[in-house]
């Protein structure tokens, strides 16, 4: 390990060490009951207990994530294209897009288990509509932002407008595009989680929103908790994937990568 890592990981780990002991400590001097602030040791225990559902759920949770976040990804780059393709287009469509960052998923996903069934498909669809709107955003502004003597040096080179998206705007864009599937991975876990609230039921079984809700019904807040804690470790997850990913495309060419992941 070198000194870098060493400065990069230590801290947080110390601040994390603190933070669980004081927590610990309250909780035991000052006797505050299990069920509304359980101490991290039988956060721990409980989720040791319950390892074999909480490792089911996140799988569930974590399908219907990746499902939510790719579609997201393709649909949010198609849309920004197609929008960046034309400012009267733009000007039509893009506030409607706003739709999709203020809209309540929770009073929409009965809809979305009316129209796409209990499952796997209505939580995915929630996850989706609560990440897309991130990808189309980023995306749209790192079009728009390539530099017009590089527009000019294309167009007098006589390059089709295909060559020139794909040789010049996605690659300028592709920062700002990271940027919004970084917010996105986060979205996607949120809206999984919200939409299961409605709709988690399936033949796959109970994803972590299900647990959330069977954990605060039984007052098990310890359970609660440690579900709270897979939902993050999953989100984390997907945030990391798509950062070191972004950081191996990037790394070569653009300074926003040359500090790591």
């Amino acid at each position: 390990m070198n000194g870098s890592f060493l400065r990069q990981v230590v801290p947080p780990l110390v601040a994390l060490g603190v933070l669980l002991a004081l927590w610990e400590g309250v909780t035991r001097v000052f006797g505050i009951a299990v069920w509304l602030l359980p101490p991290p040791s039988a956060i721990a225990l409980a989720g040791a207990h319950e390892a074999p559902s909480l490792w089911n759920a996140m799988l569930t949770t974590g399908r219907a994530s990746l499902i939510g976040f790719g579609l997201s990804a393709g649909v949010g780059v198609l849309i920004a294209i197609l929008l960046a393709s034309s400012r009267l287009l733009e000007r039509a469509l893009y506030p409607y897009t706003l739709f999709l960052q203020t809209v309540p998923i929770v009073a929409i996903a009965p809809l979305l288990v009316l129209w796409f069934g209990p499952g796997t498909r209505a939580v995915a669809i929630s996850s989706f509509i609560v990440s897309l709107f991130p990808v189309i955003t980023n995306t749209l502004t790192g079009l728009r932002s390539v530099e017009p003597a590089l527009r000019d040096l294309f167009r007098l080179y006589g390059a089709k407008r295909l060559a020139t998206l794909w040789k010049l705007e996605l690659p300028a864009a592709l920062p700002q595009l990271f940027t919004g599937l970084r917010v996105a991975s986060g979205l996607a876990v949120i809206g999984a989680i919200v939409g299961e609230f409605v709709a988690g039921f399936s033949e796959e079984g109970a994803g972590l929103g299900i647990l959330v809700l069977t954990a605060y019904r039984q007052l098990r807040t310890d359970l609660l908790f440690a579900a709270v804690l897979a939902a993050a470790v999953l989100g984390l997850a997907l945030f990391g994937a798509v950062n070191l990913t972004g950081f191996r495309l990037l790394k070569r060419w653009h300074p926003s990568a040359s500090s790591g992941p």
